[in-house]
């Protein structure tokens, strides 16, 4: 079967719905390729390097016409005229809001498959267009938040003074929400951020970014955030308001499926930021966004000095990473549904994941889907219910602990059988794993690497071996002994002085505290 890559119609559409590396590997799957003439320009990949991966370079109408379209966004009328019947096609479809191209669909007997409406569970996280486009966007907002805001994000001691890190607040801890948040942090500001679902704050702190609860709690069947009642709203609209006040960099990545993005800064909000702060609305569209003052595609400035910026594409403003992402996911996508590597589709409708996607079949409708649930509950949530369900096999105190109660045994009668002069050493070696196990237990993980706590563990042993046989009788023994003692101690000490000066350099002053 052909494939062909158009090249998009908008005219702010930078990306390409496949770069020269997948169009390789869409070979390698069986396919033929051809790409529409200049269709990547825009994304820096060449005429050249397609035909060097193995694809064709053809005019609009033979792209069009192929067995396999895919594009990033559904044609219009004038395009659909140059698919032909019984073809499929490939791309974001958003089948929910364009009712009208689902029929054309119908009309043309076209199998349509929404590379948007992948269902969000872990077997399909690779084929997930809107993660891969949303992970661009999230690193591309920093960097414009970074651009308009006109200081460092680091902290810095110079001989001129010492500059604070920027503080950056994240509200919607999505795929978006992650990227930003990691992105800041790799560049040295303050990160905090906020979101509805109460399971996303080991993520948050994974990536060194400080979780700001809010008195809202949600859980989602599908992963994403809902959209709030008033009440609810209100109370996490204070949330937001006294974080922005106290940041310089607000990015919002807040969007309800199908409908108009939620208002998470209000006008009264921006008005109370500090002169010189950044806000980034990832929410922005001709419906609204997330900021009230935003505008859909255009940075506006406020009479206080804060700048909001309204970009509705922001993967297009890094074309080559945002086609490379998502021909990757199309590509995965094929290689579900063609098995035999023979260049033939083979639409499972058993499978989830196809079902999920598949808008039309051969000109019937396939939309919707059946509701894909996904559970979201937190580990501990996960072990009451085990619990719940199976009683009976709850372990009793001994079945948990035997091997301890086996351990203390075994060590009391070896002690007891060996000769008076080796029971000594035992009851050293005990003591001293005693310690060593509180030595890595009790440390504080922000103060160490995990290299350094555990050579401090085997050097804590080892201190505590050498200062119970330093008063032996024998010399080589005290000798071996303060040797031992003054190697562990230059390691442990050593060890802190250098945490110290790594700590020291991310320091911040009081008044930043």
């Amino acid at each position: 079967m052909l494939i062909g890559i158009p090249k998009e119609l908008t005219e702010n559409q930078t990306l390409v719905a496949g770069s020269p590396d997948t169009v390789k590997k869409l070979i390698k799957l069986g396919y033929e390729v051809c790409v529409e003439k200049g269709a990547g320009v825009k994304a820096r990949y060449f005429d050249e390097q397609y035909e060097q991966a193995g694809a064709r370079i053809v005019d609009e109408v033979e792209a069009w016409g192929a067995d396999i379209v895919v594009c990033l966004d559904i044609p219009t009328p004038e395009y659909m005229k140059l698919i032909k019947e019984g073809a499929t096609l490939i791309s974001r479809m958003n089948p929910r809001a364009n009712t009208d191209f689902v029929r054309a669909c119908e009309e043309k007997s076209l199998t349509a498959l929404a590379m948007d409406e992948v269902p969000r569970i872990s077997r399909a996280q690779s084929l997930d267009v809107r993660s891969s486009l949303m992970n661009v966007a999230g690193y591309r907002a920093v960097v414009e938040a970074a651009s308009a805001f006109g200081r460092t994000f680091t902290g810095q001691v110079t001989a001129a003074g010492k500059v604070p890190p920027a503080k950056v607040y994240v509200i919607g801890v999505g795929v978006a929400g992650l990227a930003a948040i990691g992105q800041a942090g790799a560049m040295g500001a303050e990160v905090s951020a906020t979101d509805v679902r109460p399971e996303v704050a080991d993520q948050v702190k994974s990536l060194g970014g400080k979780f700001v609860e809010i008195p809202v709690k949600q859980e989602s069947s599908d992963g994403y955030a809902k959209a709030l009642d008033e009440e609810q709203q209100k109370l996490t609209l204070e949330v937001y308001t006294k974080q922005c006040m106290q940041s310089d960099i607000v990015i919002t990545t807040a969007r309800v499926p199908g409908r108009p993005a939620p208002l998470l800064v209000t006008k009264e909000t921006v008005a109370a930021m500090k002169p010189g702060s950044v806000i980034v609305d990832m929410g922005a569209s001709e419906l609204g966004g997330n900021c009230a003052l935003s505008k859909p595609d255009e940075v506006v400035v406020t009479d206080n000095g804060v700048t909001i910026i309204g970009w509705t594409n922001l993967p297009a403003r890094l074309p080559g990473q945002a086609s490379q992402l998502f021909g990757q996911n199309i590509v995965n996508f094929l290689k579900l549904v063609t098995p035999q590597k023979d260049g033939v589709l083979s639409l499972d409708e058993e499978d989830v994941v196809v079902r999920g996607v598949t808008v039309t079949l051969h000109g019937e409708s396939m939309w919707p889907p059946p509701e894909v649930k996904v559970s979201v509950s937190t580990h501990e949530e996960d072990k009451q219910e085990a619990e719940k369900t199976n009683p009976s096999q709850e372990k009793s105190p001994f079945a948990k602990h035997w091997w301890k109660v086996l351990a203390g045994v075994l060590a009391v009668a070896l002690i007891m059988v060996s000769p008076a002069s080796v029971a000594g050493h035992y009851i050293v070696f005990m003591l001293a794993v005693v310690v060593g196990f509180y030595v890595i237990t009790n440390v504080t993980h922000t103060l160490h690497t995990p290299l350094m706590s555990e050579t401090n563990a085997i050097s804590g042993i080892i201190i505590v071996g050498a200062i119970l046989l330093i008063g032996s009788g024998n010399l080589v023994v005290q000798i071996l002994s303060f040797v031992a003692m003054a190697i562990a101690a230059i390691n442990i000490f050593g060890g802190f002085m250098v945490t110290q000066r790594m700590l020291k350099m991310f320091e911040r002053s009081s008044e930043d505290k």
